[in-house]
């Protein structure tokens, strides 16, 4: 009775699936054609004939291996036409199959008028350029080579001019700055394509595709790019160089004579940078020299600008890092172990599924030359993945070792981890400040490699004490924090942090605090210089508490105890139960801007110390210290992709961490706003674990039995310490009537005496605001809190010089309901409430009526009455007679809507 009313659905649904569907030919080839071929099976078209290539070196096309295997019939014609007419065999041969429309996804033979019209639809072909510009079987690399900032594609209705037919539709993309042809094809014009040839085919059986003529306005036509033509000219800018180098990345690769060799040059991008050191190589045409660095070799346009190319290839078809061209001599041969022996006998194997066109595969068998493309390469790593073991090779491994003797003394050192042995390389950005030279690396940190971002994009780092900009750093794209998760993922599961005993990991760790300690001068410098911290502040607790913090958890690593429980069930078999605390896997950790390298230590050591790997991601505006960590423990030993930093926009990286499957937990510091979002996205994409500490709106309570100028003293530094960008921060003191006005006085003549300036001069108090937009929306903040009827005792300007600095501010006669006793300012901004003597449970419960819970405070001399309140305040954290005493043995964290679960 069921199956029958499920294959009735099924039936129904069938029925619908074909409705307006076509009987289609497919003419061309490749894995483009391929994926058309199966998508179009899959909306229910008939695809009646495929018509291909001949077979290649024993190999066929991957659009035939798809259609032979689904029993369509397939026909492989090496030309359907002599003299400039139809072969007639070809013909009777398309005509066979009655197609309705002609489909060609790519194509490289010349098709007849007479079978592009022959059909009831006719002809629709997909170009990858927005037609008409870029008319020509180049069209990807012309677009690049000339530097447009869109690209896309073009399905049209065949006629007989030349990629002139009138649109069906187009899609199109943003150009990225490093952008190659296989970036582009491999982003969006495969991707987008194959579902925009889908729907093109669907939109003619429904009877609603347009044609729309194309312009010939803005058309150009291009010739085909290949290897003779693809020479560079060097009397151009940096730019158009590298527009030229991208352009005919990988295919057909542009080239220039160096030591009488041509040379082919891949892997461009613009260097936003300072000229690394290098040694010069005389490059024919060109006027200044390049320059081979530990990066990449260098290349200077005619307008001083230069780019860096990564690897290069020389005539016998190796390819090299372009840092390598002055490297001596081949690497020794390696004897292999009989593990090995086995791995290479499977690679084999693997070799010859691939070159199955290929008699036997010898120690000299070029891969290549063998008759490989690139989608072979990707095959390749990826059955090699598979079935060695999870040994991750990268595209790049394949083209650097192409013979199989090469190729399996690259897999074998891969495998004893000796490529790993190369010093990390590190472009940094040097400033010579604070009597010293700070040394602060710029790009995403990924598997233990400092790397720009997949996409080339980067923004500016601003200092906040006059504005200017420190340097460019990486933006992370979705792809580097999927590449970010996929490295703690198998460092993890299959690296040596994962096999590492818990006291080698202590160790590592120590190491790491040592270090950080080594170069603690210079980690306060970039903490002054990127978020304004003071210096003195930033050593002594910025820097400081970090270094503690991985000591202490560093001594913990040893220390992570399960226990025995005793059960009912004991006798008479003697059964133990017992818990075992393991770590969890990939963790995120997405910081904020107050202390940039404090909040790194507090979620990432107990993180580390519990053996799992991380991914973190430094607030947006304060990246620098976090990227110096990365540097700093790749010195202390940290295996790669253990720590991975990805710089870069909430929206962008954040939400992508939030939502990530592979991530099992995520430590967010911030807004309440942004952790409520971050809480939904970890629920709905994998159940994450999730710990938040977020807003804060702390109150003080000043009884009138406290020792006032204490009060008034930590007061001051429960308000200002940090410039008030401080989670803790006492948002708002409630002041005993009795002691209110002298409360008040005394702070506004401390605040006088307050030196605002440059973080670096170790005399002054209060540096300036972290950034830019955060002091505008103070300003506004004291303007609320002035229009609602507060009165403004002091400051509430911004100082009048460079930078983004606030004047210490007081408000006062601040009522309950108004914007300044609800709100967080995280600003120097102390908001001071009055209230009745002796009325203990009505202060009490004026600050509680908040929906923040994060810390508060409370000064008298009388222990009862501090104890009292301690016990009714609703907050994480609450100081008696103190205020900002944190320690890295105690857990921190809060109520309500300022988060759940603890920090240290």
């Amino acid at each position: 009775m069921c199956w029958c009313y499920s294959h009735f659905v099924d039936e129904k649904k069938r029925q619908a699936c074909f409705k307006n569907k076509l009987k289609v030919a497919l003419i061309g080839q490749s894995l483009f054609g391929q994926e058309v071929y199966s998508h179009l099976c899959k909306e229910g078209h008939r695809v009646v004939g495929v018509f291909t290539v001949p077979d290649k070196d024993g190999k066929a096309d991957p659009l035939a291996l798809a259609a032979e295997k689904n029993g369509t019939p397939v026909f492989k014609f090496p030309r359907w036409r002599v003299k400039g007419k139809t072969i007639k065999e070809v013909a009777e041969a398309y005509r066979s199959v009655g197609a309705e429309l002609n489909v060609l996804p790519f194509c490289t033979q010349f098709i007849p008028m007479d079978v592009i019209d022959g059909p009831k639809h006719g002809s629709i072909i997909y170009h990858p350029s927005i037609l008409p510009r870029h008319r020509g079987a180049s069209a990807i690399n012309w677009t690049l080579i000339m530097g447009d900032k869109k690209a896309g594609f073009s399905v049209f209705w065949a006629d007989d001019g030349l990629d002139t037919g009138p649109i069906l539709l187009q899609r199109s993309c943003d150009v990225e700055p490093n952008d190659t042809v296989d970036a582009l094809y491999n982003r969006f014009l495969f991707p987008e394509g194959i579902k925009a040839m889908v729907e093109a085919v669907q939109l003619i059986a429904d009877g609603k595709a347009p044609r729309v003529p194309q312009s010939e306005e803005g058309a150009t036509y291009e010739g085909i790019q290949r290897k003779e033509n693809a020479e560079i000219s060097w009397d151009q800018s940096a730019e158009a160089l590298h527009n030229w180098i991208r352009g005919h990345d990988k295919v057909p690769g542009a080239w220039a004579e160096i030591n009488g060799q041509v040379v082919t040059f891949y892997g461009s991008s613009l260097l936003n940078s300072s000229i690394p050191p290098g040694e010069p190589l005389e490059i024919k045409g060109a006027e200044k020299p390049g320059l081979v660095t530990k990066n990449g070799l260098v290349l200077f346009g005619n307008d001083g600008k230069a780019l860096m190319v990564r690897n290069l290839q020389f005539e016998d078809g190796k390819m090299i890092p372009a840092s390598q061209y002055f490297s001596s001599g081949e690497m020794s041969v390696v004897e292999l172990t009989a593990e090995e022996v086995k791995v290479a006998e499977t690679i084999k194997v693997i070799w010859a599924g691939i070159l199955s066109n290929v008699p036997a595969i010898e120690d000299s068998t070029d891969f290549f030359k063998s008759g490989a493309s690139s989608m072979d390469v990707a095959r390749l790593v990826e059955e090699i993945r598979q079935k060695c073991g999870g040994l991750q090779l990268q595209n790049e491994d394949v083209y650097m070792a192409t013979k199989f003797e090469d190729f399996i003394q690259k897999v074998v050192r891969k495998l004893r981890g000796e490529d790993q042995e190369a010093e990390l390389v590190v472009d940094y950005v040097s400033k010579e400040i604070n009597d010293m030279t700070v040394k602060m690396p710029y790009q995403c940190f990924i598997n233990g490699q400092f790397t720009d971002a997949e996409d080339g994009k980067t923004y500016d780092t601003i200092n906040p004490t006059d504005g200017s900009t420190i340097c460019k750093v990486s933006y992370a794209s979705l792809v580097d924090v999927d590449k970010a998760v996929a490295a703690a993922k198998d460092a993890f599961e299959n690296g040596e942090w994962g096999r590492m005993n818990a006291r080698d990991r202590g160790r590592l760790m120590y190491r790491l605090a040592d270090l950080m300690e080594e170069k603690q001068e210079e980690l306060a410098t970039i903490e002054a210089l990127d978020s304004g911290a003071v210096y003195t502040l930033a050593l002594k607790t910025h820097i400081g508490m970090s270094v503690q913090t991985f000591r202490y958890f560093a001594g913990w690593c040893d220390k992570i105890q399960g226990s025995t429980i005793p059960i009912n069930q004991a006798r008479p078999n003697r059964n133990l139960t017992f818990t075992k605390k393991e770590p969890l896997g990939v963790c995120a950790i997405i910081i904020p801007w107050n202390y940039p390298l404090m909040m790194l230590a507090w979620k990432s050591a107990a993180c580390l110390a519990a053996g799992n790997t991380l991914v973190l991601k430094p607030a947006q505006v304060t990246p620098l210290t976090a990227l110096k960590f990365a540097e700093l423990s790749v010195k202390a030993g940290f295996p790669k992709g253990v720590i991975n930093i990805i710089p870069g926009s909430g929206g962008v990286a954040g939400q992508r961490l939030s939502e990530h499957p592979d991530i099992r937990k995520l430590g967010f510091t911030g807004s309440t706003l942004i952790g409520k979002q971050i809480m939904k996205s970890c629920a709905v994409s994998n159940l994450k674990k999730v710990s938040l500490e977020l807003g804060g709106k702390s109150p003080l309570i000043i009884f009138s039995d406290c020792e006032l100028d204490k009060a008034v003293r930590t007061g001051m530094g429960a308000v200002f310490f940090n410039k008030g960008e401080n989670c803790i921060a006492a948002g708002r003191l409630f002041v005993e009537e009795s002691i209110h006005d002298e409360f008040v006085t005394r702070v506004v003549e401390e605040i006088k005496k307050m030196k605002i300036g440059d973080p670096l001069d170790r005399s002054t108090d209060h540096g300036p605001q972290n950034h830019k937009a955060h002091l505008e929306k103070l300003l506004q903040y004291c303007e609320a809190g002035v229009k609602e009827g507060a009165t403004l005792v002091y400051g509430g300007r911004k100082v009048q010089r460079p930078g983004f600095f606030m004047e210490p501010t007081v408000f006062t006669d601040v009522e309950d309901h108004m914007y300044l006793a609800k709100e967080e300012s995280f600003g120097p901004i102390m908001v001071i409430s009055k209230f009745q003597n002796g009325d203990i449970d009505g202060v009490l419960q004026r600050a509680n009526n908040t929906e923040y819970g994060l810390a508060s405070g409370v000064f008298t001399r009388d222990i009862n009455k501090a104890m009292y309140v301690s016990e009714k305040l609703e907050a994480g954290t609450v100081f008696i007679n103190t205020y900002n005493k944190t320690d890295v043995a105690a857990p921190f964290g809060g109520f309500k809507q300022s988060g759940f679960g603890k920090d240290l």
